[in-house]
């Protein structure tokens, strides 16, 4: 087991990080689901059925993970989760945060900031479409939805993103 975590986490850490970054936009909480995310692999690794590649996989833990998190934020009980020992690799990511990737872009960082003001669905597409850069059929099995409703939530995340952009801008004109 201790090799299969070891493959994972070379091939999958900062995308997992970038993603749930990107979900929860606090380093910090970031780092603690995906935490979160190598304890539920290494309790269910099992049971993985191999009808998706491992990447989905974890991405689909990782949504689940960041799901669970907001659904605290809203008054769930809160629960304490015990640390575990991963193999004794570092979960904390040290390198450049997406938001100090993308760097002065004016554009790029409005979307970043309209990004929060989207769904949770809308969010994850995005995220997962063109920031992660997974296929629809990938993002589908991701979500546990249909390539269908994979297309139409990205054709109305992207419509309701640019909205929030120019509106974002009018209002930054106007004041």
């Amino acid at each position: 087991m201790e090799k299969i975590f070891n493959e994972l986490y070379k091939k999958h850490h900062r995308e997992l990080f970038n993603f749930l970054f990107y979900m929860v936009r606090n380093r910090e909480q970031a780092e603690d689901l995906v935490q979160e995310v190598y304890i539920r692999v290494l309790k269910s690794y099992q049971q993985f059925k191999r009808e998706s590649s491992e990447k989905t996989w974890l991405f689909a833990i990782a949504r689940n993970v960041a799901i669970d998190f907001f659904r605290k934020q809203k008054g769930w009980k809160q629960r304490t989760v015990t640390k575990y020992d991963l193999l004794d690799l570092p979960i904390k990511d040290l390198s450049p945060l997406p938001e100090e990737i993308i760097g002065k872009s004016e554009e790029a960082q409005l979307m970043y900031r309209c990004l929060d003001k989207c769904s949770l669905d809308q969010r994850s597409v995005i995220i997962l479409r063109y920031i992660q850069e997974l296929s629809i059929l990938e993002t589908a099995q991701v979500l546990g939805w249909k390539e269908s409703k994979v297309k139409t939530t990205q054709h109305r995340a992207i419509k309701h993103l640019k909205a929030l952009m120019n509106d974002t801008l009018e209002q930054e004109k106007a004041g």
